[in-house]
């Protein structure tokens, strides 16, 4: 209950912070859910980070190596490592990180 009566003020924060309240306020929710949900009902300012798309990362470049677990600390380092090719090309992080998903799995799922 405190969850659904909540969720409306959270929604209106800025993404970076209604993520955070929904992982810290949502039973069973961490950041790469939490940005699945935002990006859900239109937020494209936060990437879901998965093994493909650091996968996708690795081969590109942007990272050195694929991280065995993800810390929030690590999930928002990796969504940093994303920003430079997201202005580079012109897309938005939750486009981005979705093309990218795209090339790993060659799958488009709704």
């Amino acid at each position: 209950r405190k969850v659904k009566s909540a969720l409306p003020k959270a929604l209106a924060m800025p993404s970076q912070k209604a993520r955070k309240w929904l992982a810290d306020n949502v039973r069973g929710i961490g950041f790469k859910e939490a940005s699945h949900f935002l990006r859900n009902i239109g937020r494209m300012d936060v990437a879901i980070i998965d093994r493909h798309v650091m996968r996708a990362m690795k081969k590109e470049g942007l990272i050195e190596k694929e991280p065995k677990t993800i810390t929030r600390k690590k999930y928002l380092e990796l969504e940093d490592a994303l920003r430079p090719l997201a202005r580079q090309t012109g897309l938005e992080l939750g486009v981005l990180d979705f093309y990218l998903w795209f090339l790993e799995t060659g799958e488009i799922l709704k």
